[in-house]
């Protein structure tokens, strides 16, 4: 967490420190990664319990909806999981794009700009707790805060000539928005109460959680 709001307030001094720390993707994953999605989910989730939120879209908003323990767990784990499939899958298309531009990287060089220039996209979702807040408002000040941060970082870790350094970037943040778009469109679609097959699965399977 202390890692993400450095990217956001200090992000050149906060790269570098990745930079010189070459850290490999196991430990990214474990000690900033799952610490992070896992601290943002249980926000969320409370407040998904405790507060509820709306349901509809825009004009058809109605009473909001309180989640039962099992659901916001149900909930917040697919979210996890796919916040972790945008970082790996984010991570293999920014490498690949880097190879287009004929720059030699690693798997751990571009895991290490997504997982961290995401960050303050993740941190944001602790705003999601608040039940009157749109999910596509602290997503798109994350994603922004998260673009801010990957200027800084794509040049660093990914070391592409400098006449390709900031092509990479726009291709990298482009890439990073529509994969994390989608996934704010399926949470967003669930919690305005349109996948009610799942929705219904869900129901089904969180009294079996004894939470």
């Amino acid at each position: 967490m202390v890692r993400a709001i450095l990217l956001i307030f200090e992000p050149v001094a906060a790269w570098n420190r990745i930079l010189r720390a070459e850290r490999r993707t196991a430990f990214i994953l474990l000690a900033h990664l799952l610490p992070l999605l896992l601290l943002t989910s249980f926000c969320e989730g409370y407040g998904l319990v405790h507060w509820g939120k709306p349901r509809g879209v825009l004009r058809e908003i109605t009473q909001p909806k309180y989640f039962t323990h099992g659901e916001a767990v149900l909930f917040e784990a697919g979210q996890f999981l796919l916040s972790l499939a945008v970082v790996f899958v984010g991570a293999g298309m920014l490498r690949s794009v880097a190879e287009t531009f004929c720059a030699r990287n690693t798997y751990t060089d571009a895991f290490s700009v997504v997982a961290y220039g995401l960050s303050p996209l993740f941190l944001l979702r602790i705003a999601d707790a608040a039940p009157q807040l749109s999910p596509w408002v602290s997503w798109t000040v994350g994603i922004l805060l998260s673009i801010g941060a990957l200027y800084h970082g794509v040049p660093r870790m990914m070391e592409p000539d400098p006449s390709h350094a900031f092509g990479l970037f726009v291709i990298s943040s482009v890439v990073l928005v529509l994969i994390s778009g989608m996934v704010r469109f399926v949470t967003w679609w669930y919690l305005a109460g349109r996948f009610t097959g799942l929705e219904s699965v869900i129901s089904d399977l969180a009294p079996r959680l004894h939470l």
